[in-house]
């Protein structure tokens, strides 16, 4: 079922959908758009993009500048496209409204923007402190508020953890793209409820995703919850492990230290000695086409949508198999 910000029942659920995550800390822009056409080609149903303006490693070396590509991506396949995006530091509120409602414009029913308190590793580059966590959450609740005036066609002014002064957005879309929570502790999710749409994590061990996706809908939450899997896919699985070890080893590292980090220098530093056991732990590790299929049914039992994240650059073998051998198997399951 589509982010479209309405309340899904259970009884009411058809086809999973599989989105295909682009990663623009580790591929160019100009190939990972080939790769999104390839994924729509091959049977994926909708993508999401992530929006750094670092990479998490040295190792991957990209960081393509997310909300131009969505412009041509939306463009050149007829998906659905998400973002997860940061906002009250690196992006202003009101730049971040007028690129939401620009895509939303341009491209009715197909965007939608998931809004986090963000890390530091790409905010710190305004030179301002960056702040505690619940200082963040406040700047996050904040830009919301001014984002949905904004996109309601409202001139607005603000005075808080950031200011705004009597801005307007003048390109509207019919009706605004959806604001989704985003968040990987239960604490957050049950906050976000309060303003969201819907709601995105990270699949990681099931019973902990269980544990987040129960807090917001206990909070209140509303509209479709979404998950992204990082896995590493190779015919070989000495060579799916050696992907994700040299491409998502940084995701053995757990909040709040992922948040405060800076650098991709200090995500090399801390997770250099990263054993087998964490790196399965925060990737899916298989050779087994069959094993992600069992892994992607089970995270589906939880949550609505699923967007399939294979860590290595390249990314056409991985698209091919899964299109043919994995999507067919698992989109009708429930």
């Amino acid at each position: 079922m589509p982010l479209t910000g309405g309340r899904i029942r259970a009884s009411v659920r058809r086809m999973s959908v599989i989105g295909f995550h682009c990663s623009h800390e580790q591929i160019p822009p100009s190939t990972l758009l080939r790769d999104v056409i390839h994924a729509h080609e091959a049977g994926f149903h909708a993508a999401m993009c992530s929006d750094h303006l670092a990479p998490w490693l040295d190792a991957q070396g990209h960081s393509g500048f997310a909300l131009s590509w969505l412009g041509a991506a939306l463009a050149s396949t007829p998906l659905r496209f998400g973002v997860v995006h940061a906002t009250g530091q690196r992006y202003h509120p009101v730049i971040t409204a007028q690129a939401i409602a620009t895509l939303g414009e341009m491209f009715p029913g197909r965007f939608w923007a998931a809004l986090g308190s963000g890390e530091n590793m790409n905010e710190h580059v305004t030179g301002d402190p960056w702040p505690d966590k619940p200082t963040r959450e406040r700047r996050l609740v904040e830009s919301v508020d001014v984002i949905r005036r904004l996109l309601a066609g409202e001139e607005v002014s603000h005075e808080g953890t950031f200011t705004v002064d009597r801005a307007r957005v003048w390109s509207l879309p019919a009706t605004p793209p959806p604001l989704i929570g985003a968040s990987v502790t239960p604490e957050s999710a049950a906050r976000h409820a309060a303003w969201a749409d819907g709601f995105i994590t990270v699949a990681g061990d099931t019973a902990a995703l269980r544990d987040v996706v129960g807090a917001y809908r206990d909070a209140g939450g509303r509209g479709p919850v979404a998950a992204q899997l990082h896995l590493s896919w190779a015919p070989d699985e000495a060579e799916a492990l050696a992907i994700a070890r040299e491409q998502w080893r940084s995701g053995t590292l757990s909040p709040p230290e992922t948040w405060d980090l800076a650098f991709p220098d200090d995500f090399d530093r801390r997770t250099v000695d990263a054993t087998e056991e964490q790196l399965r732990k925060a990737v899916t590790v298989s050779s087994d086409l069959g094993a992600h299929r069992a892994r992607i049914a089970e995270i589906l039992e939880v949550v609505d949508e699923i967007y399939l994240h294979h860590v290595g650059q390249q990314q056409t073998a991985f698209i091919d198999a899964f299109g043919e051998h994995v999507l067919p198997a698992v989109a009708g399951a429930r």
